[in-house]
């Protein structure tokens, strides 16, 4: 996402290399450039003169300092008003009161009844909540038996009732439900439509009334650009909902969306999604994003993720084999595992400052491990244990049983050897514990 808009910021800043200071001449070309970068975005046309108007206001005049050029000075000002434009700061979900009833809306193919899913195992994992997902979407055929299979992947109760086409009666019954069984969270996934028409609107505002959900979480497809922020504007005004959603934040999309949204219908983007995997929602930070826009990389992000897949205790164990020198095969594929649960590689790159725009035309997927642990997988308990015993005709051997060449293996011995060197120095003064879980 945004790699387009990134690359044509980037080539307007540098419009101001080698002047002295920055002035109403020599930012025009500049500002002309970010906005034209702004609108092959799909940011809306209005949003994308205000915004420059403002950078503009702020820039001309501004003394450049020694240790800073003009094209960095204006990196920090369109900086500041990225993070403005898309809200500042992050806005939390209204889960306090018990049960807290979320609403799910959206059009037909945003991403809804996946995205209930993943915020069911949100509220779950992250905030220790016990969720219900409610069937509400009556009229997709698969749309009552996704959400089954999505809730006994993550292990979450579905309320459904076979027969029953009222929506309204259906999420009533579901709150009674978590009353009487203790669940402290509904989350109540609604019925879409192809294009926004007044029957929809009429049931889903029906559904807030009887249950009177504590927030309503609006979700969008982030592909759909500047439709996306048309539709926002006219769910909006029939249920005043509380936040955004963006999902498919992973597709070919140029970010109009995330940058228009917030400015149109003055609501908070909540969270963000990607992917079909459960553990692909994150919580919205606007400076976080404007990062990534400008290709500072996102380090926050990629710290805390690690720090979800690993704690402290687990980090202490993996650091006293290192010291001893007992790391192995069985420790490097746990490794490897857990960066796969973090999310996609190639995301994952790109939140470290710098590479980003090194990987962006890689063809790096979730398969770029197949081959590592398939040469893994092949060995021997012993030979994962103590590799030193790893001769030709046992590599021979493992390059056969895992469909890959003798070179491939001799390569992954290679960077097995270097990574094991690397993680003994690492675990001098603890870092492997600070980096891998939280102390």
């Amino acid at each position: 996402m945004f790699e387009n808009l990134s690359d044509r910021l980037e080539k307007s800043f540098k419009l101001l290399k080698g002047q002295g200071r920055i002035s109403e001449i020599n930012i025009a070309e500049t500002l002309k450039e970010v906005r034209r970068a702004l609108l092959d975005a799909d940011v809306n046309f209005k949003i994308a003169k205000q915004f420059t108007d403002t950078v503009k206001q702020k820039a001309i005049g501004q003394e450049v300092l020694n240790s800073v050029n003009p094209s960095q000075m204006m990196v920090k000002i369109v900086h500041d008003e990225l993070v403005d434009l898309m809200g500042v700061d992050k806005t939390d979900l209204n889960i306090k009161i018990n049960p807290s009833i979320i609403l799910i809306a959206g059009l037909q193919g945003s991403g809804k009844t996946t995205f209930s899913g993943k915020l069911a195992k949100w509220v779950k994992s992250k905030r220790g909540k016990n969720p219900l997902l409610v069937a509400c979407d009556v009229y997709r055929p698969a749309a009552i038996e996704q959400l089954k299979i999505i809730g006994t992947q993550i292990e979450v109760p579905v309320y459904t009732e076979d027969g029953n086409l009222s929506p309204i009666v259906i999420a009533r019954n579901a709150v009674k439900e978590a009353k009487k069984s203790g669940y402290d969270v509904v989350i109540i996934d609604t019925a879409g439509r192809l294009a926004i028409d007044e029957e929809m609107m009429k049931e889903i505002s029906s559904v807030k009334d009887a249950v009177n959900p504590h927030e309503i979480l609006f979700v969008v497809d982030s592909m759909t650009g500047q439709d996306a922020v048309n539709t926002a504007k006219e769910f909006n005004e029939r249920l005043d909902f509380d936040g955004v959603v963006l999902t498919k934040l992973d597709g070919d999309t140029r970010g109009g969306a995330a940058l228009s949204i917030k400015s149109v219908v003055n609501k908070p983007i909540k969270f963000v999604s990607s992917g079909e995997k459960m553990e692909a929602i994150d919580v919205f930070y606007p400076e976080r994003m404007a990062d990534r826009i400008l290709g500072m990389g996102d380090i926050v992000s990629l710290v805390e993720k690690a720090q979800e897949q690993y704690d402290s205790e687990e980090a202490r164990k993996l650091q006293k084999r290192i010291s001893k020198d007992q790391f192995d095969f069985n420790d490097f594929i746990t490794q490897i595992q857990q960066i796969k649960k973090m999310g996609n590689v190639k995301d994952l790159m790109a939140m470290i400052p710098g590479v980003g725009k090194a990987v962006k035309d890689l063809d790096i997927d979730d398969n770029a491990f197949k081959g590592i642990e398939a040469i893994i997988r092949s060995m021997t308990p012993e030979e994962r244990t103590n590799p030193v015993v790893l001769n030709g005709n046992r590599r021979k051997r493992i390059a056969t049983g895992s469909g890959t060449s003798v070179q491939e293996v001799n390569k992954l011995l290679k960077q097995f050897d270097e990574t094991k060197r690397m993680m003994k120095m690492m675990t001098k003064g603890g870092n492997v514990a600070r980096l891998m879980g939280k102390k």
